[in-house]
């Protein structure tokens, strides 16, 4: 009896799995979902960038298909993503809930939070405040320039030989965000500094990788110890250390006189209400959001920036000559010399397009009943835009595949940006932290080229520019070797 119930029981649950996975009337085209799996499938898990790129082909810039029983749509293309992003910008501004993202940051926080007055409220601050602490007694360009003069001391200490550069610009961007956060920086040796950076970089993985999915697709498998449990511990570790920081500033701060955005946060919890979404369990998640989206796309920025330069001699030399020409007889470089620096910044510029940082951005959800294209698209769908293909898209670009510079300057030689460059993404869940991050890659970049020169090692073999896959792409690890310019003022 016992045995013909669970049989009973299995065959309820696959019958409704397959029910739950028929397209909508009128919905984007897309494969045959398979019960229970949906179009898992028909992905590579490890990295679906390519299949996401076949089925685009096959089905066209907007397609869908079922994460087990979850339908999603995919935006490819810049025209696609822009209409969606853009033009229907508050049809798809939401962020999907649900997901083990969610369940592991328990919902706070500002970059998957859903759409509505209290992610407004907390954006509005978060660019206000940084706005503010780049204007304050210690601007955003020293603080900037004061941890390159940290990452100079470091590579001197490895002329004449090879170098990893992949912890030493985690380091780096950690602390500019850390001095702004917090109001204090870590020594690259610092235990606490290693512990935050290695638990941003694990969850960059697993929350886009195979776990991840598994996770999302088979809720019954969610109480097992798989390794998904690992992206729930580490966040329990970075919110106790968050804790630990806002108690500490508890205990320093004077009102009404913030020294960081910790103290910002705590004058603004003292303002308001009960009622305002300004909560301090909020601030412990906030911050570490703020931190994470700091360090890890500018550091994998800086990282396929100088793997490209030190593999590409003649574009290192030129932007050399160009930096060398323009701050001829100045102590430093400033925000503003970018304007005189076009090749430089076409540079970083194709830097970011290879870099493609977040390759499906972060997944949004419509917040209503919606038309894209002529599909009808249901409140609450899952919608991935994917950056990649407009990153690389055919057509758009002079030189789509490789390392070109010419992407980015017209027939005069000056800086233009096309269209299809999107790496912070677009609309008004766009990053936050763009101002910021430009601002950093062109002072670190600019300032290290004109001290160093960078080289691929002999005995290294042929350089991988593939990256490795996650909610972040980041380079294989790589040496290059460093050497000294003899006109370097340090």
């Amino acid at each position: 009896m016992w045995g013909a119930l669970i049989l009973l029981w299995i065959l309820s649950c696959l019958l409704f799995v397959l029910f739950n996975t028929q397209r909508p009337d009128k919905f984007p085209p897309g494969p045959r979902p398979l019960p229970l799996f949906g179009n898992l499938l028909e992905l590579n898990l490890l990295n679906p960038l390519n299949d996401l790129q076949r089925l685009s082909d096959q089905y066209g810039r907007v397609f869908s298909l079922f994460i087990g029983s979850r339908p999603a749509v995919v935006l490819s293309g810049v025209e696609a993503i822009k209409e969606a992003l853009v033009t229907k910008a508050v049809d798809f501004a939401g962020r999907p809930q649900g997901l083990m993202v969610n369940h592991a940051t328990k919902g706070k926080g500002v970059i998957l939070a859903d759409y509505g007055p209290g992610w407004r409220e907390h954006r509005r601050f978060a660019l206000m405040t940084l706005k503010n602490f780049g204007l304050g007694k210690e601007s955003m360009e020293e603080r900037i320039l004061g941890e390159v003069s940290y990452v100079i001391a470091k590579l001197e200490t490895f002329v004449g030989k090879t170098m990893s550069p992949q912890t030493m610009f985690h380091n780096a961007s950690s602390n500019i965000i850390c001095s702004v956060l917090f109001g204090a920086r870590y020594e690259y040796d610092d235990e606490a500094l290693k512990i935050f950076i290695k638990l941003y970089t694990e969850n960059a993985k697993i929350a886009n990788g195979p776990w991840a999915m598994i996770y999302d697709t088979f809720p019954l498998v969610r109480c097992l110890p798989l390794p998904f449990r690992k992206a729930f511990k580490n966040v329990d570790t970075a919110m106790e250390m968050s804790k630990n920081l806002i108690n500490q500033h508890k205990k320093t701060r004077v009102p009404g006189q913030p020294r960081d955005f910790i103290d910002c946060y705590l004058d603004e919890l003292d303002k308001r209400g009960e009622e305002s979404t300004f909560e301090e369990e909020q601030l412990v998640m906030y911050i570490l959001d703020l931190h994470f989206a700091a360090t890890d796309t500018t550091s994998n920025t800086l990282l396929t920036a100088f793997l490209y330069l030190s593999t590409h001699p003649e574009i290192q030399e030129r932007c050399y000559q160009e930096i060398n020409e323009i701050l001829n007889g100045k102590d430093k470089a400033c925000f503003e010399d970018r304007h005189q620096m076009p090749y430089t910044q076409a540079v970083i510029h194709e830097s970011q397009r290879l870099a493609n940082t977040v390759p499906l951005s972060v997944f949004h959800c419509t917040t209503k009943d919606t038309e894209l294209r002529g599909y009808h698209i249901p409140k609450g769908t899952l919608i991935i835009p994917n950056l990649t293909s407009a990153l690389s898209e055919e057509g758009q670009w002079k030189c789509a595949q490789g390392f070109h510079p010419t992407n980015f300057l017209n027939e005069q030689g000056e800086l233009e940006k096309p269209e299809a460059f999107m790496p912070f993404s677009v609309g008004p869940r766009m990053c936050l932290g763009e101002g910021l991050a430009r601002m950093e890659l062109f002072l670190i970049l600019v300032t290290l080229l004109r001290h160093f020169k960078f080289g691929w090692p002999e005995d290294a073999g042929e350089p991988d520019y593939t990256p490795v896959f996650g909610v972040t792409l980041t380079p294989k690890p790589y040496r290059m070797t460093v050497s000294l310019r003899n006109t370097a003022q340090i």
